[in-house]
């Protein structure tokens, strides 16, 4: 069992997730149900689902949980576009949002690769 705490990129993106709490704080209320929250949701889940699969027994379950929590920022990368299209992120904050996401899909991707070279002829 891992310590999701000591992956860099459990850290990157629990500190996108913060940065994003923030940013949405400023939304219209009338997007408190909608907006605010999937982008909220999306971003706590790449975390959550990194932590999850620390808590898994085998490389091929933490992989599972490597590939969910990729398909979670690629939820979030559409949603901040959408903010962004709405005028409800300002450019420069889509730019910086959009550029830490960008890398911590570089991140997942890289951490993915190389569980599945060390999972020893173990399929993901």
């Amino acid at each position: 069992m891992r310590n999701y705490r000591d992956l860099k990129v459990w850290e990157r993106a629990h500190q996108l997730t913060l940065s994003l709490y923030k940013a949405t704080s400023g939304f219209p209320k009338t997007e408190i149900y909608a907006l605010t929250s999937q982008i909220r949701r999306a971003a706590a889940s790449i975390g959550a689902n990194l932590a999850e699969g620390c808590g898994r027994r085998t490389e091929r379950e933490f992989g599972r949980f490597i590939l969910i929590a990729m398909g979670s920022a690629s939820e979030l990368d559409y949603h901040l576009l959408l903010a962004h299209d709405l005028h409800l992120l300002q450019s420069s904050d889509y730019d910086r949002h959009q550029s830490d996401l960008t890398e911590i899909r570089r991140m997942l991707t890289s951490l993915f690769l190389k569980l599945k070279l060390t999972a020893k002829g173990q399929k993901l």
